[in-house]
């Protein structure tokens, strides 16, 4: 009987795919994901608006990315979450422009393609790699999760729908009404 080996793809295979490849490595698995939907997109940039004017306004000091940025976890997981967030004091961290360790705050939003991986596998490694707040959001649900990380597990604090408010600890004082999200 033939067995088929499974290969096993690194940090350093990934790192040879051409910039902007829509890959994610997920387990030593190389992920492919097609072009986000209008509403996912329109979901990120109303989130991000509303960060970045917040932390315009505050001078918070901490660094925000939208996707695609890289966050290296180990050797076997290369992910791309949709929005991140590196407080001030662990801003210096980033060295060469590469975020090898958890950020404080990472966002997903669902995608028929990947919303396994997110639910899943992502948050399990979040949780294990230290990240401080995982935030799921439900475009068709229009729910979002926040997940805390609380002696090292996540444990679900809110589930926000709709007529509620977004509101995020890793980056002090924000909050926003859910729904804004959605227009």
């Amino acid at each position: 009987m033939l067995t088929e080996t499974k290969i096993k793809f690194t940090e350093k295979d990934y790192m040879i795919l051409e910039e902007g490849a829509p890959f994610q490595l997920i387990n030593y698995d190389l992920i492919m994901s097609p072009s986000p939907t209008h509403l996912h997109q329109s979901i990120i940039i109303r989130l991000a608006q509303h960060i970045s004017n917040y932390l315009d306004k505050t001078n918070d000091g901490g660094y925000f990315l939208i996707a695609p940025t890289d966050i290296f976890l180990d050797e076997g997981n290369v992910f791309q979450p949709d929005l991140i967030f590196v407080s001030a004091e662990n801003r210096n961290k980033i060295i060469g422009g590469k975020i090898d360790f958890a950020p404080d705050l990472c966002i997903e939003i669902l995608s028929p393609s990947t919303a396994y991986y997110d639910i899943k596998h992502k948050k399990r490694m979040y949780e294990s790699y230290g990240v401080k707040e995982y935030v799921i959001i439900d475009p068709l649900d229009l729910s979002a999760e926040i997940y805390r990380l609380a002696e090292q597990c996540f444990t679900l604090e809110k589930t926000v729908y709709a007529e509620g408010n977004l509101t995020l600890r890793t980056i002090t004082g924000f909050s926003v009404p859910f729904e804004k999200l959605f227009l």
